[in-house]
């Protein structure tokens, strides 16, 4: 620090700045603002006074000024005129004032042209070199089309350092006008052929420039330039010993380096090219030392340029090769590079990176968090069908002693490979047991809900699974996701567990008596006391249980009992309908406890990834308003999985639901709202907002809010799908419990039981009238849907709607998407719209068709909720109700 004050004190006294130096003490802003003002009112007044033996003191004053942040506009023209000045001391310090206050934007600058000009025809070569350094730093379009042609002479000058300053100059030329790259194509290709290698380097870096500037630049290079860029680096990798060129015992590493660029650039793509390059190449990477940092910069780039060229196979494993040794290097950098080199080839040759698989491994498992992130990338890009159980079964070894902030990482990482490989399904329930027992706490919810969808596939497995996850949950209970699975497991094969069902060859029985079932959910349910989908399903798997293992019937209820003044709605809920089932339906209970259906395995995945593009695209920066985060335009069928939350609460009481501020929705599955499970609803007040879910956790019954009366949960129905859902069949008392059953007198009220189903609503007139009023559907301060309908002849049930959207604003409506959902007695299909943008002012209109069907006709009336999301101005809108008017009869 004492030197570098001591320079400062120095320059500030060569300058006339004894008010900067340090025998000035500036301890605050405020006494150097004064300092500053003071200087540069100074300044000022030996400017207006013209004081010209002052003018370059002056000026040096005003860089130090404006290092230190403060405006020095005032001293443009000064620059100017010691540019003009005729001795080399005025000039030096006008260009280093004009590159360092102006820039290529300011209009003074125009007034430097002619300077410049004189400057660069100037008979002392240093002049000269001030000019071009000013030139290829502040160079304007307009000054390098007019001073080019002095630029391209002095690419011929004799002088060495003349020559290299006008390559770099000529750089800066191309960047602004890449229509001169061909001036300057000849003269780039005849400095190649120069020994000095400060012009080497410049002529390198000005045919990289022509490369990037125009497509006939290159082809011209790779025609005349291969056969010089070989000779100088054969030149240079068997040059002696030579002073001003070593860098730690390496000849010139940096002209190594460009050299290989250029030679990358050239090659990609041309098979010509990189066959003359090949031997070459070859030699750098075998005879380049890697003992060095130097070294090893010269073989990285020579790695990345066999890599970008049209290389052989066998250049390819030499560099694949070297790579491998990067990884075994001490220094982190060069292990990092060396990752994400071959995370690059192995695109290009997958089984030479294959043979350096256990070294990457290794790194998998290094200290330094980088490389292991890297690595584990690596390493999931190599795992095919033949090595996916050695690398796993690795990979879980070390899952048990990493560190807690990498186990999230590596169990997702695992979890996808187990996933993706598996081809028998008992080794993948192995190894889903020993990732949910070791790091249970880091799996995210998507995959143990794919593993119980698995389970559920499984029969021959499903007792072998039960006693694995039994064993597992009592030597692991601390794992959150192991919990889930084991009370879910246990709740629907508890009597396999108890008798051993479904023994594998070589597996040794286990004894678990009927309590030490109950013990392992009471125990768990105990632990969890603040999860809420845990204690949930808990519960759940205790009914079950008492379905299953009738002697326990009566502690379950006990059990149960605990929760039925539990401050979670939910749970209290729960613990009094269960107990309900318990003591009053013990007739029904074992059909309405039977063993859950199989899941649709290949649906539910499809599902899954369709829901995890969603969450992917809504990651990304968006506007407010998203439509599951997917853009579509109007009238065109979603995916299945596509989200929208919040649209579907028929069931509430209150009126329409209109909305037209910017509300931003989570990813969150289209059957968690159609169940009302876990979503926010927005024509409920207060109602509990919970995690993302999907179907499986519907049929776990796990989430969802108290049942209101009101028609039956709707269905969503996309654009252009005929979507029939009937998720509510098995709640339903008259579908589920009886077929035969008659239904209830309209006159007679009717009651709902929350374990009896949902009452059918009063039936409505069956009067069909041919002719039906036209409705306004949905009308704010910016938007007006109609309704026109035509019923089908013949098919009362059959209803064909006409929508007319139209603009009550002043402002065109861009993207305009208009959704529907109905509940599950009618079917819906939407057609697609005649336009996605809505005239402003009411000056047109875009049109929609739907076709309703009502199985219910005669009974239950047309019930829909809408959505319609667009743009004004490119800022997202959202507008959403409820439809209630439509006529009688439909």
């Amino acid at each position: 620090m004492d030197a570098v004050e001591k320079i400062v004190e120095d320059f500030a006294s060569d300058i006339g700045m004894g008010a900067f130096s340090s025998g000035m003490r500036l301890r605050t802003a405020a006494e150097e603002r004064a300092v500053v003002r003071r200087e540069c009112a100074a300044i000022r007044a030996a400017i207006s006074e013209n004081e010209q033996e002052l003018r370059h003191r002056n000026m040096a004053k005003l860089m130090f000024i404006h290092m230190l942040g403060y405006p020095t506009h005032f001293g443009q023209m000064e620059c100017l005129k010691l540019i003009a000045a005729a001795g080399f001391p005025e000039k030096r310090i006008g260009y280093l004032g004009l590159m360092l206050l102006l820039d290529e934007r300011q209009e003074v600058l125009m007034l430097v042209t002619n300077s410049l000009k004189q400057d660069l025809n100037h008979s002392n070569q240093f002049i000269v070199g001030l000019a071009l350094c000013a030139l290829g730093n502040i160079c304007s379009a307009e000054m390098a089309r007019d001073l080019a042609p002095e630029v391209e002479r002095l690419m011929r000058s004799r002088e060495v350092n003349t020559k290299k300053k006008a390559a770099l100059c000529s750089i800066r030329i191309v960047r602004k006008v890449p229509d001169l790259a061909e001036n300057f194509m000849a003269l780039a290709t005849s400095l190649l052929k120069e020994k000095h290698h400060g012009v080497l380097i410049s002529a390198i870096q000005l045919c990289t420039e022509l490369c990037k500037a125009s497509r006939d630049a290159l082809e011209y290079l790779r025609k005349n330039c291969i056969e010089g860029l070989v000779r100088i680096l054969r030149d240079v990798s068997n040059s002696s010993y030579a002073p001003e060129y070593d860098v730690s015992g390496i000849a010139d590493p940096f002209l190594h380096i460009r050299v290989l660029k250029l030679m990358r650039m050239l090659g990609q793509g041309d098979a010509d090219c990189s066959e003359y390059m090949n031997d070459i190449l070859a030699q750098v990477a075998t005879k380049t030392e890697s003992n060095k940092n130097a070294g090893n910069a010269i073989l990285y780039e020579c790695v990345q340029t066999i890599m970008g060229i049209e290389a052989t196979s066998g250049l390819r494993v030499l560099a694949i090769n070297i790579l491998g040794r990067f990884l075994s290097n001490r220094d982190n950098n060069i292990r990092y590079v060396a990752l994400n080199m071959l995370m690059r080839a192995i695109t290009v040759d997958a089984q030479a990176v294959q043979r350096h698989r256990s070294t990457i491994l290794e790194c998998v498992k290094d200290a330094d968090a980088s490389i292991r992130k890297r690595a584990l990338e690596l390493i999931f890009l190599l795992v095919n069908d033949t090595n996916a159980k050695p690398l796993t079964k690795e990979l879980v070894d070390y899952l048990d002693v990493a560190d807690p902030d990498f186990k999230g990482d590596l169990t997702a990482k695992i979890c996808s490979i187990v996933e993706k490989f598996s081809q028998e399904k008992l080794w993948y329930l192995d190894q889903m047991f020993k990732v949910l027992s070791v790091a249970g706490n880091h799996v995210k919810d998507d995959v143990w809900h794919a593993l119980i969808v698995v389970l559920s596939n499984a029969s021959e497995l499903q007792g072998y699974s039960v006693r694995s996850l039994y064993k597992a949950l009592q030597a692991h209970g601390g794992q959150g996701s192991l919990v889930r699975v084991a009370v879910w497991c246990i709740g629907e094969y508890g009597e396999m567990l108890v008798n051993n069902v479904g023994m594998l060859e070589g597996e040794e029985p286990i004894t678990v008596t009927e309590s030490d079932a109950v013990d392992a959910v009471e125990v768990a349910l105990n632990r969890y006391s603040a999860d809420v989908t845990t204690r949930a399903m808990c519960l759940v798997a205790l009914l079950k249980l008492s379905s299953r293992l009738p002697s326990t019937s009566e502690r379950i209820k006990q059990i149960v009992g605990h929760n039925k003044e539990n401050i979670v709605l939910e749970l209290q809920q729960r613990s009094i309908e269960f107990i309900s089932i318990i003591q009053r339906h013990q007739s029904i209970r074992s059909s309405l406890l039977e063993r859950m259906p199989v899941l649709d395995e290949a649906s539910y995945l499809v599902k899954r990834a369709t829901t995890t593009q969603a969450t992917i695209s809504s990651d990304k920066p968006t506007s407010a308003v998203t439509t599951g985060g997917l853009k579509l335009p109007n009238g065109v069928a979603k995916p299945t999985g596509t989200v929208l939350a919040d649209l579907l609460d028929l069931s509430s009481d209150g009126a329409p639901a209109t909305a037209a501020a910017s509300t931003t929705t989570e990813p969150s599955d289209f059957l968690q709202d159609l169940l009302g499970i876990g979503g926010a609803n927005s024509s409920v007040a207060g109602a509990p907002s919970s995690a993302s879910t999907d179907i499986l956790m519907d049929l776990l019954s796990i989430g969802s809010s108290p049942s209101q009366n009101g028609p039956p949960a709707p269905a969503l129905s996309p654009p252009g799908q005929d979507t029939t859902i009937d998720l509510l069949s098995t709640l339903s008392s008259s579908s589920s419990l009886s077929a035969e059953s008659k239904p209830t007198p309209p006159a007679i009220p009717q009651a709902m039981d929350l374990l009896d189903g949902l009452s059918s609503s009063a039936p409505v007139s069956g009067l069909d009238n041919n002719a039906h009023p036209s409705i306004t559907a949905f009308q704010s301060a910016t938007l007006k849907i109609t309704f026109d309908f035509k019923k089908q002849p013949g098919n009362p049930r059959e209803t064909t709607i006409h929508a007319t959207f139209t603009n009550l604003t002043s402002t065109a409506f861009t993207d305009f998407i208009f959704q529907a959902a109905v509940p599950k007695f009618i079917q819906l299909r939407l057609d697609p719209a005649s336009g996605n943008t809505v005239p402003a002012s009411g000056h047109g209109s875009v049109t929609q068709g739907l076709n309703v069907t009502n199985n219910q006709h005669g009974q239950k009336p047309l019930a829909m909720r809408i959505r319609m999301s667009y743009k004004v101005n490119g800022e997202d809108r959202l507008e959403q109700g409820q439809v209630s008017n439509f006529p009688s009869g439909l």
